[in-house]
């Protein structure tokens, strides 16, 4: 089970990486605001007919209406719950991503990568606060991850003294994806995965387009022009990415979901490379290699949870 979900997290990862590419051309059009505004509600729509189809299908197993629709408080509660988790899963993924197109605007890429990426660190401390316990293999595998990116995305020599406007913007970007992970975290074993993402992606979305009318003057021709790489990334990369990620997501160690979560900076350089014809250096391989590297040093089951497996057995 454990090995399903990490590879339902490695595909959210790569499809995030890949929208790097569409994200960099749509960007060339459209603002932000209006991006996002667009792409989560995409994202949203693009989950109304799965949701339809899998409660179908649901009903057809249970031999029709679910017992536990017929208790009113059980069902009011479990709509509380998931309205609930949609909301907050929205606030965090609107603010995290918004914050993440300002401050690009203001600082290098190289910087953006990296600070950004610094929500793998960030997940563990959180993490400690609720009470999640990390082992000496994943707090390795954190540090091999810092390693990996560090050379993935410094490789043109950068320092990451001096905080201006963008770093900073990209920093709260980085805490406010680590409060999503640990929202889902929360959220993902109490309610319907797919349905929170759907709730996820209006909130978002709305919250966007609030701030691209306010902020923005959108045109339907820069809209149009933006057609493909917006479509990718609201049919792909919100509407599948997000609900891999929840999925994924749900009975899975925060930090271990981080880890592989944040294989999409490689990714992204490697499909850069593909798509674009952009050339990597030796360092950058380096530094995909740390990465995939901790992620399988991550997947190392503590020595105790071994020892219980083997009685067990």
């Amino acid at each position: 089970m454990k090995l399903k979900q990490s590879l339902l997290l490695l595909l959210a990862a790569t499809i995030w990486g890949i929208a790097f590419v569409a994200q960099s051309a749509g960007m060339e059009y459209v603002g932000p605001y209006t991006f996002n505004c667009i792409r989560s509600i995409l994202g949203g729509l693009v989950l109304i007919p799965v949701i339809l189809v899998m409660d179908r299908a649901k009903k057809r197993e249970d031999g029709g209406e679910s017992p536990r629709f017929s208790d009113p408080a059980r069902r009011k509660s479990e709509q509380k719950v998931l309205l609930m988790g949609g909301v907050c899963c929205g606030v965090a993924l609107c603010l995290a991503s918004n914050f993440q197109q300002l401050g690009i605007q203001y600082t290098t890429v190289g910087k953006a990568g990296f600070i950004t990426a610094c929500y793998i660190v960030i997940v563990p401390f959180l993490g400690l606060f609720f009470g999640k316990k990390v082992s000496a293999f994943v707090w390795g595998a954190v540090v091999l991850s810092v390693a990996g990116l560090y050379r993935l995305c410094m490789s043109g020599g950068e320092g990451i003294g001096g905080i201006n406007q963008g770093d900073l913007l990209v920093l709260i970007c980085a805490f406010l994806f680590s409060i999503h992970i640990l929202v889902i975290d929360h959220f993902s074993p109490l309610t319907d995965g797919v349905k929170m993402s759907c709730i996820q992606f209006f909130v978002s979305g709305i919250l966007s387009g609030i701030a691209m009318l306010l902020f923005e003057e959108p045109r339907l021709d820069d809209i149009l022009a933006a057609a493909l790489p917006i479509l990718y990334a609201g049919i792909f990369s919100s509407g599948v990415g997000y609900t891999l990620q929840i999925v994924g997501q749900k009975g899975m160690n925060p930090t271990v979901a981080s880890l592989i979560l944040s294989l999409e900076s490689s990714i992204s350089v490697l499909a850069g490379w593909v798509l674009l014809g952009q050339s990597m250096s030796l360092r950058e391989f380096s530094g995909c290699a740390l990465m995939f590297g901790a992620i399988i040093l991550a997947q190392i089951p503590a020595p105790q949870k071994r020892k219980e497996t083997a009685r067990e057995a």
